[in-house]
């Protein structure tokens, strides 16, 4: 079992927060392998927590995506949440005047469009500014720190969920992507990242001793994680990506695609580490609610061998080659947007080739390129070997 930063924290550094009045930027799912809280831990150790900050989907983890979410008051130990997904996306200035330090402390997915690591730099910028000191507690990367997939985003496309030019798969922990925005945007900050004890880059989440709590109403399970890199990809279209369902992100379809000929045409294509099985479901939720969808569900045989977001391209080719009329790139919610697909890859270009019946294979040419010229140039910022 790995020791979290949380834990080496508590154990050796506490005394850094010692007579300091704390804000910490945390969600519920940041517990530890005996199942406590954080906020609990901190209080117990006589740490004067004057504020909690909660990313999207709220602290509790209950809102749903893309949802804004209040301030709220945790009245089990009289805090105040601030919420950094709803009008402000940063500590306001009334926030930062209650806290001495900055404390930062969530579960990530490991994936470029989960909007946390965004968060993270909002979050390291306003320290910038209001000369606050923050302390990352590193967690593992679920989806381990080895396996890069995914284009850069390119310029004029940055958003929330896709703010940080690395791959969608990024492969790094969350106080490694602290200490990359710092060393990418120069920032005036004093940052301390307290790393893991004996985490290695290669494992998975399940061969970390971690229990796996939901992040989110559409990330239950850490099988979840394993797909949602590629079929978050739906997202950008017409098709369901399952959310509304028991199964989200490892089911999708829609009411005008036939699953079965959808999974026959995939598994055609021999993609590693994955088989499809036709599947029928009816989302209670989002996309397509109450309709029956036909479509699939991703089995990942091989994880070491998967390729999620090369598998997410597949999925949408052959939907879209299945049934061209009812097909559709989806808009983005806010006028004069780029597509939402464009905003989730980063770029265009994997629209455009998906729109002009390009290859897969041609699409992702150059990502192995990109990713080891990025692994390349994160030598600096890596905490474990």
């Amino acid at each position: 079992m790995i020791e979290l930063g949380l834990q080496s924290f508590l154990r050796t550094h506490q005394d850094m927060l010692k007579g300091r009045r704390v804000g910490l930027v945390t969600h519920a799912a940041a517990i530890t392998p005996d199942f406590r809280s954080n906020v609990d831990l901190f209080l117990e150790h006589r740490i004067s927590v004057t504020a909690l900050f909660a990313p999207e989907h709220g602290f509790d983890g209950a809102g749903a995506d893309a949802t804004p979410m209040p301030d709220e008051n945790d009245s089990r130990r009289n805090l105040p949440i601030y919420s950094l997904y709803g009008e402000f996306k940063e500590p306001n200035s009334s926030a930062l005047n209650q806290v001495d330090v900055l404390v930062f402390e969530m579960q990530d997915v490991g994936a470029r469009f989960y909007t946390f690591i965004s968060t993270l730099e909002y979050v390291l910028r306003a320290a910038a500014d209001a000369n606050k000191e923050l302390i990352v507690l590193d967690r593992p990367n679920p989806l381990n720190g080895t396996q890069m997939e995914g284009p850069l985003v390119d310029d004029g496309l940055e958003s929330f969920i896709s703010q940080l030019r690395v791959p969608i798969r990024h492969a790094l922990t969350t106080g490694e992507i602290a200490r990359l925005i710092v060393h990418t945007f120069q920032l005036d900050v004093s940052l301390t990242v307290v790393p893991m004890r004996g985490w290695q880059r290669a494992m998975w989440f399940d061969e970390t001793g971690l229990p796996w709590i939901p992040l989110s109403p559409a990330m239950p399970h850490f099988s979840t994680a394993l797909t949602y890199p590629g079929t978050c990809l739906l997202e950008g279209t017409n098709v369901s990506e399952g959310r509304g369902t028991a199964l989200p992100f490892e089911i999708i379809g829609a009411p005008w695609l036939d699953g079965y000929a959808l999974a026959q045409s995939l598994n055609r294509l021999d993609l590693p580490g994955v088989v499809f099985r036709a599947h029928a479901f009816v989302p209670s939720d989002s996309k397509h609610r109450g309709l029956k969808c036909g479509g699939v569900q991703v089995h990942i045989t091989n994880r070491n061998e998967f390729r999620p977001v090369y598998t997410g391209l597949h999925l949408i080719a052959e939907c879209r080659a299945q049934n061209r009329e009812r097909f559709e790139f989806l808009a983005t919610s806010w006028e004069g947007a780029p597509p939402h697909l464009d905003l989730l890859c980063g770029t265009a270009r994997v629209r455009q080739g998906l729109s002009a019946e390009v290859p897969v294979k041609e699409i992702v040419a150059d990502w192995e390129t990109i990713t080891r010229r990025f692994r390349e140039s994160c030598a600096p910022i890596l905490l474990y070997a």
